[in-house]
């Protein structure tokens, strides 16, 4: 009799991998209901912030009530989010983000030249807003947040010669920390805990004179 080969345990990036590789492509409908800035910042906050109704929405946002509700409606139609089900009363619905990745990497939404627009809208509106808040921050950063705060952040670049190859598994790596941490700390509350943003930029540099 022999014994079955006992399956060797993945690491941190493989199993990352694995993770990730589940994660929900948006289909083109999809993309084109997120098409949209305020929909981006309304997705942005129940990503961020966690739940919230048309009403704390509209106040973060500046917008009217009946705006935002269109807005919220429009990505749940394309289960985008949902409504939270242990929250709110008859006269006010909560809305939440569905736990999980997505990915706006769909070859076939790129196909077309609607998708190709619809994704670089899309995109284009989640980097600007993140782009603002880490503007934000080092300006209120400098002098207003606490030092234990400013010790607790972290703001680097650097520059390596990669291969594809060497990029990707680079890239596993800090999305498996990324993981890690998020599965530990997704739903902590207490004293001092407050929403992080975590990014992680990887990308090739143009070739010098390959810049437009």
């Amino acid at each position: 009799m022999t014994d079955n080969p006992v399956d060797e345990p993945m690491d941190a990036a493989a199993r990352s991998q694995l993770r990730h590789s589940q994660d929900r492509v948006l289909d083109s409908g999809a993309l084109r209901a997120l098409a949209h800035p305020l929909r981006v910042r309304i997705y942005d906050i129940l990503s961020q912030y966690g739940p919230q109704t048309a009403s704390s929405l509209a106040e973060k946002l500046g917008e009217s009530t009946g705006s935002t509700s269109y807005h919220l409606r429009a990505l749940a139609k394309q289960d985008l989010i949902r409504e939270a089900e242990d929250r709110g009363t008859g006269r006010e619905r909560w809305w939440e983000r569905p736990v999980g990745g997505v990915s706006f990497s769909n070859p076939e939404a790129m196909s077309t030249p609607a998708g190709r627009a619809a994704t670089q809208v899309v995109m284009a509106e989640f980097l600007r807003n993140r782009n603002e808040q880490l503007l934000e921050f080092v300006n209120r950063g400098l002098g207003q947040e606490d030092v234990e705060w400013q010790d607790g952040t972290m703001i680097s670049t650097a520059t390596a010669r990669l291969t594809p190859e060497q990029s990707k598994e680079l890239g596993m790596k800090i999305m498996a920390l990324i993981d890690e941490t998020v599965d530990n700390y997704r739903n902590q509350t207490g004293e001092n805990v407050r929403p992080v943003t975590i990014r992680a930029d990887l990308f090739p540099l143009p070739q010098l004179g390959e810049q437009s």
